[in-house]
């Protein structure tokens, strides 16, 4: 377990390491970092001024020295200062990510509870009424892009029927399990957790199948082993890694940011401050933003393992 555990960990420090030489590749290869600073058309900035912020940002030394002073400041937090307010752009990204992070958990919590329930009664009843039910869910659920759902359901329940808020969070100081609080998380995490919800149902389905139909399912049954137990310890355990391994991916899309839904719902969260920083051109928020997408799902990846080898002993010795 330990040698399983030692290898996982060095291929995820490997990713994070090509991860940082990519964004700085990437950082040097939209041009010099120090236009930036500057107004269109490189105005704004006098010749003492660029010279300086050349020195204070390394651009004078050779470009593999410039890595590893960028990534210096950047294990330190200092992942610079944004190009409008000239705030710290590690304060900026810090107030987001939480709002970004309860709302990934709400719609994560959403599509785990109803999509691989779902998956296991559709194959357990296949051919039955229970099992095109959840296929039609999976289906509208796949085939209906989420913004138009977003904005279908802000027109329907927040202006027609009044029922919750259309978009934002809530700013009162009220308690967080609240219905002041959550009433505004209830659209969004809906609305982001069903897509993942219906491939947890299509994987979790597909996945129970292919073990139900297995010799060994059919030997336990043989035996005369209780349904339920044939079901839950034999089948359902045996096909956890495909669905683990989407939840995994899935949670690590939704903390990098769900772009669509926070936009639609106007939520202050890492989505919307990174294509804010497109529009804005703010190139330190954006690196921070790419930078933290790709920690994210190296470390959530590593979970992932962590996961298979308790689900499935038998990866540890793969």
């Amino acid at each position: 377990m330990k040698g399983f555990l030692a290898r996982r960990f060095a291929y995820m420090v490997f990713t994070l390491f090509a991860a940082t030489v990519i964004v700085f590749g990437l950082s040097r290869m939209t041009g010099d970092p120090r236009l930036l600073y500057a107004k269109p058309g490189g105005y704004g900035i006098t010749p003492e001024q660029y010279e300086a912020l050349g020195k204070k940002l390394g651009l004078d030394k050779p470009l593999v020295v410039q890595y590893f002073m960028w990534l210096g400041r950047t294990l330190k937090g200092d992942l610079g200062e944004t190009l409008l307010d000239e705030a710290p752009v590690i304060q900026v990204v810090g107030e987001k990510f939480p709002n970004t992070l309860q709302l990934a958990l709400a719609a994560i919590l959403y599509a785990v509870l109803v999509g691989l329930p779902l998956g296991v009664v559709s194959a357990i009843k296949r051919g039955t009424v229970w099992d095109y039910i959840a296929r039609s869910y999976a289906l509208l659920g796949m085939a209906l892009p989420q913004f138009w759902i977003g904005l279908m359901a802000i027109l329907v329940v927040s202006v027609h029927l009044d029922w919750l808020p259309s978009g934002s969070r809530s700013l009162s100081g009220a308690f967080p399990l609240s219905w002041e609080n959550l009433k505004y998380f209830i659209m969004p995490a809906l609305i982001l957790g069903w897509l993942p919800a219906a491939s947890f149902m299509r994987i979790t389905r597909s996945a129970m199948l292919e073990i139900l139909d297995s010799e060994s399912i059919k030997f336990a049954r043989a035996k005369g082993v209780r349904e339920r137990t044939v079901i839950w310890k034999h089948a359902f355990k045996n096909s956890l890694i495909p669905p683990l391994t989407m939840v995994a991916i899935t949670l690590a899309g939704f903390l990098g940011g769900a772009v669509v839904v926070e936009q639609v719902f106007s939520w202050p969260g890492i989505g919307r401050l990174a294509l804010q920083s497109i529009y804005n051109n703010d190139f330190p928020v954006l690196t921070a933003c790419v930078l933290l997408f790709a920690i994210l799902f190296a470390v959530t990846s590593f979970l992932a393992d962590i996961g298979y080898a308790y689900v499935d002993p038998r990866i540890r010795y793969a």
